[in-house]
């Protein structure tokens, strides 16, 4: 597999050179994300969508993530992220149909991987059905949830939410300990940001 190369940055968002993905996680650098959510209207309900990251995922398989997101390479331009979309889910995007959310800091420290985003956070609304055609190697199924419960869940006003698969007609209640070990600062931002344009 060829090795993908980020730039790195300092906590203020000064260029520190070009490293490759594994040794910026490994020391902790500061690197960038394009971050999509989705958000679909049905019924005067508005939904938020996850998706389920593949078993065959290096770091935290079968976790419940963003809608679709993906490291900006060195090379790459912000706009260049729109292609995770297509390439996660199978849906066709447009960087001018996407609501700019800004830059969300997050950071995810464990043994031997530490993750520092600037996660530049985008919103994608649709009222039209969502068929999805997933990247098996990334993505194993996609869920929804009612964006209040989401918003409530992200606050703390509630433990659990429901949340319904896409992809197996099923639907189930999770936690927490579901989603990607993602700072509460981060989710509360999101969920303030995304209700802002809903």
């Amino acid at each position: 597999m060829e090795t993908e190369i980020l730039n790195a940055y300092d906590e203020f968002g000064n260029l520190i050179g070009k490293k490759s993905r594994r040794e910026v996680h490994k020391k902790g650098y500061w690197h960038e994300t394009f971050q999509c959510w989705i958000v679909r209207k049905e019924n005067d309900t508005n939904y938020i969508y996850f998706q389920i990251r593949s078993d065959k995922k290096a770091d935290f398989p079968g976790l419940l993530d963003i809608t679709a997101a993906g490291h900006i390479l060195a090379d790459e331009t912000m706009e260049d992220g729109i292609r995770e979309v297509h390439e996660e889910l199978g849906i066709e995007v447009t960087m001018s149909e996407l609501i700019p959310l800004g830059v969300i800091k997050n950071t995810i420290i464990m043994d031997n991987f530490i993750d520092r985003e600037f996660g530049n956070n985008f919103l994608y609304k649709s009222d039209q059905p969502l068929t999805f055609n997933l990247q098996a190697e990334e993505v194993s199924g996609m869920v929804k949830a009612n964006f209040k419960d989401f918003y409530q869940f992200c606050f703390g006003e509630l433990d659990e939410i429901l949340v319904i698969s896409e992809t197996e007609s099923t639907c189930q209640y999770i936690s927490k300990k579901d989603f990607v070990p993602t700072q509460d600062t981060y989710f509360k931002t999101v969920a303030e940001r995304i209700a802002a344009h809903i």
